[in-house]
């Protein structure tokens, strides 16, 4: 029964137009949306781009939050120079 509700909680956050925080859980429903892109803009700034392999990561399955999404971000863009 707690498996139903958390997939009813999931279906119900509208990843267009729902506010996002750090602590917003990635879903099962997760679409990379202009609200999201402006969210990791804010956190991540201006540069803040989606490439494919990025955005498999997000969706790989495994839980994350979006404050936990920013960081990797950052990391990467790091690790690019």
């Amino acid at each position: 029964m707690r498996d139903r509700k958390l997939t009813v909680r999931e279906s119900a956050f509208d990843w267009h137009s729902d506010h996002i925080t750090e602590s917003t859980p990635v879903t099962s429903t997760y679409r990379n949306t202009q609200n999201v892109r402006r969210f990791l803009q804010g956190c991540c700034g201006s540069d803040f781009r989606f490439d494919r392999e990025f955005m498999a990561w997000i969706k790989n399955g495994e839980p994350k939050t979006m404050g936990e999404v920013a960081i990797e971000w950052r990391q990467r863009s790091k690790r690019k120079g």
